[in-house]
């Protein structure tokens, strides 16, 4: 078997790959606008093959932020059905992911876009299950499961209270200490781990450097929220990624939480990105396992849309 990026000439025939797979994740279309942002590349575009010029039987494509000289994510996997058992599926893309991971010099986590109501489906579920068994032998074995969360104008915005004011705060510094506050006992999973290998304080100017270099939200929108009294409860990092607003980052600090606070700055995101995004979709992720988040944003008028299903390297 031959594994190798993907060069310009070999597109026309890699499209044929982007097929219905109930967890496949990928259009054409899909594939060729983020092409041209930028955000695919040739590259980071993998495919295995019987013979060095016949046709692809397995694809993998890698996500990244348009100027990186690494890719972030896998974003697609799919093997071709007449490769046979789901078995043999699962070995070519371990074999494949594998071989992009030693030219990446990484392994890169793995998202995987799923209906809400996946687990009840059994040709996803069956679909699901071969992907996770290659990741997990390339190197993936973790697995985290999100829920997708979506606001639209017809939910309403959510009015204010006045048991918080909020303020645009242009000093980083503050948003590093409130980042690093915010991680003691989080029920964010992705940031616990994070702060766990590389200690907090290292966590949180690196989720600073993300969200004002890597994303394309205005920095301007960022909020911290203090009681009347001027007493810090959390903070807001609305944002924006290449397919529109999103909620970004939300922080609730040890002693003031199990208060409503969640909703209340949540609510203060969802306003900041309706007026200064012109937001007409806000999209929001949340772990499984974090109920009060789930239930803050089922309160603010979100609605669950997706499950995103993250395996990883831890």
């Amino acid at each position: 078997m031959f594994f190798r990026p993907a060069v310009v000439s070999d597109l026309d025939g890699l499209l044929s790959l982007f097929t219905a797979d109930p967890a496949c994740g990928m259009t054409a279309d899909t594939y060729l606008s983020r092409l041209a942002a930028g955000e695919y590349r040739p590259g980071w575009t993998w495919t295995a093959r019987a013979a060095p010029g016949g046709p692809p039987l397995a694809l993998a494509v890698w996500w990244g932020r348009p100027g990186s000289d690494r890719p972030a994510a896998l974003d697609a996997l799919g093997v071709r059905p007449e490769f046979g058992s789901d078995a043999r599926r699962a070995v070519l893309a371990a074999e494949l992911l594998t071989a992009a991971h030693a030219a990446h010099g990484r392994a890169s986590e793995y998202h995987l876009l799923l209906p809400g109501d996946w687990h009840d489906r059994p040709e996803t579920v069956a679909a699901v299950a071969w992907r996770q068994e290659a990741a997990r032998r390339a190197g993936l074995p973790a697995r985290l499961e999100r829920l997708r969360y979506e606001w639209t104008p017809g939910a309403g915005l959510p009015a204010p209270t006045g048991r918080l004011r909020f303020r645009a705060e242009p000093d980083d510094e503050v948003f590093a200490d409130l980042f690093r506050r915010a991680l003691t006992g989080t029920l964010d999973a992705t940031s616990r781990t994070a702060a766990a290998r590389r200690g907090a304080e290292a966590q949180a100017r690196a989720d600073v450097a993300f969200y004002r270099d890597g994303m394309p939200g205005e920095r301007s929108w960022w909020r911290t929220a203090h009681t009347p009294d001027g007493e810090p409860v959390g903070f807001a990092v609305p944002s924006r990624n290449s397919a529109g607003p999103v909620v970004g980052y939300l922080g609730v600090l040890p002693g003031h939480r199990g208060r409503g606070y969640a909703e209340e700055i949540l609510g203060e995101t969802t306003r900041v990105l309706a007026a200064e995004a012109a937001a007409d979709r806000i999209r929001a992720d949340t772990d499984l396992a974090n109920t009060p988040m789930a239930a803050a944003f089922e309160r603010a008028g979100y609605r669950n849309t997706d499950r995103r299903l993250v395996l990883s390297a831890y």
